[in-house]
């Protein structure tokens, strides 16, 4: 394409416009072809805008955060890809454009890499030859001709958008992050150049906090497209193998349909199964305990550290007992001795009687780091000899009979518990909140109450 060209729209309704032509047939081909200019005829594979679907091209009006869910292959990627271009482009290609300082996250950034990108829908494949920007891997940067700038930044690393500012951002699968709220929340600190700083977030929806959240604000705006809605684009055979499995599924709603699923199918838990016991203040308990699930290894790689407070009113007959669940104190990426001492530190903040710890993994080493924090702690170990699910379905049943209350703050523990099913968990990595939940309201309600139930041997 001549670097002299702008990139100009050449009909008046963009949105309709290859469709429109697709469907008049040769001759309407031949004869718009015929009726462009080469400068126009060179810029016209590169007009995104001619080519979109409807949910791939920005909202108009007011908006901060322009969400786009989708199906697996729904096109969310070019959409992200191309909006930047919209951002940083100018006319020309040294004409300076809306935004100059982006920043690109994803959940690596051997991702943001390899598909915001450099992938076959990113950012490079979308460029034409004259703005395609180039690509500076030690400083792990794109720079374009006229000098707009896009930093990649990664969500495993929140801390590392502290410091940069930015007039506009792409996020990338912001459901699937472990970190997400707090890369979010950086995020939105850095976004303090400009007149109007914006976010485009491309995402497969998953039932998790941050996504709700940010769905409900007033300054968001979400389009959503289906897998199928991308057909043309993707290969048959694909269509007909996910269509075949996974048609009329949970997993397909959210995957295929890009529809945001607020419960599992089967789930042991559900959000008004949750809510029907929501309290703003626990009443005086009787007892309190906190349970810990120790992750396997103690990195910042490592599955989250479940700690849960809970307590109990244990007095009259026991089918009035009721548990309350006090507090999520589980820690991410903490060593073995940061997990133990927030957990006594749990314990202190809510005077709990016993601390409760499954001991699978790790066996005495767990008593070990534990008891180098308090020696004096009163320590009850479980081992887990049966399923998560078989486990899991006794405290399920409590909440079924109104006999569970949560304290409000308790969001990501719910987001695991409405992802465990009749057939185990369907979330990201380990139910370990939930398994925590369950070892403490089984050391409050369940075997406590089998006990009091027991009969009871004369002489013994």
């Amino acid at each position: 394409m001549p670097t002299d060209t702008p990139l100009i729209s050449t009909q008046p309704d963009m949105r309709s416009a290859a469709a429109w032509i697709v469907s008049e047939g040769p001759d309407a081909q031949e004869d718009f072809l015929a009726a462009l200019s080469e400068g126009e005829l060179f810029a016209l594979p590169w007009l995104f805008e001619f080519w979109a679907m409807p949910h791939q091209l920005p909202p108009e009006g007011d908006w901060r955060t322009w969400m786009i869910l989708g199906g697996r292959g729904a096109g969310k990627t070019r959409a992200g890809a191309e909006w930047v271009r919209a951002q940083v482009e100018g006319a020309r290609p040294l004409d300076a454009g809306r935004c100059a300082r982006m920043a690109l996250v994803g959940e690596t950034v051997d991702q943001v890499r390899e598909v915001m990108i450099f992938g076959e829908s990113g950012i490079m494949a979308c460029s034409p030859p004259d703005r395609r920007p180039e690509w500076q891997a030690t400083r792990k940067r794109l720079l374009w001709p006229n000098g707009a700038i896009a930093q990649v930044f990664s969500a495993h690393e929140p801390e590392s958008l502290r410091g940069p500012q930015f007039d506009g951002a792409w996020v990338d699968e912001l459901a699937k992050w472990k970190r997400a709220q707090e890369t979010w929340d950086m995020l939105q600190f850095g976004l303090r150049l400009g007149e109007d700083p914006r976010v485009c977030v491309t995402t497969t929806p998953r039932n998790v906090g941050v996504l709700k959240e940010l769905m409900a604000r007033d300054s968001t705006v979400v389009t959503s497209a289906p897998t199928e809605a991308n057909a043309a684009n993707l290969a048959q055979g694909f269509l007909e193998e996910v269509r075949a499995r996974y048609a009329g599924t949970r997993l397909g709603r959210q995957e295929l349909d890009g529809v945001l699923v607020d419960e599992a199918e089967d789930a042991l838990w559900t959000p008004a199964m949750i809510e029907a016991g929501r309290v703003a203040e626990a009443p005086p308990l009787d007892r309190i305990v906190v349970a810990i699930d120790p992750p396997v290894t103690g990195h910042g790689g490592s599955d989250a550290c479940g700690i849960v407070v809970a307590g109990a009113i244990t007095r009259g007959p026991v089918q009035d007992w009721r548990a309350f669940v006090l507090e999520d104190a589980s820690v991410e990426g903490a060593s073995p001795a940061q997990w133990a001492e927030a957990a006594i530190r749990a314990m202190d903040r809510w005077g709990a009687e016993r601390l409760v710890a499954e001991v699978n993994q790790g066996g005495d080493l767990v008593e070990q780091v534990i008891r180098q924090v308090d020696p004096l702690v009163a320590l009850r170990k479980v081992h887990a000899s049966r399923g998560k699910v078989v486990r899991a379905e006794p405290v399920a049943a409590l909440y079924e009979q109104g006999r569970v209350h949560h304290l409000r703050g308790l969001g990501r523990l719910e987001d695991q518990m409405c992802a465990m099913t009749a057939r185990g968990f369907e979330g990201r990595g380990s139910p370990d909140r939930v398994d925590a939940l369950v070892w403490a309201l089984t050391d409050l309600i369940v075997e406590a109450s089998a006990k009091w139930r027991a009969p009871r041997v004369r002489g013994m």
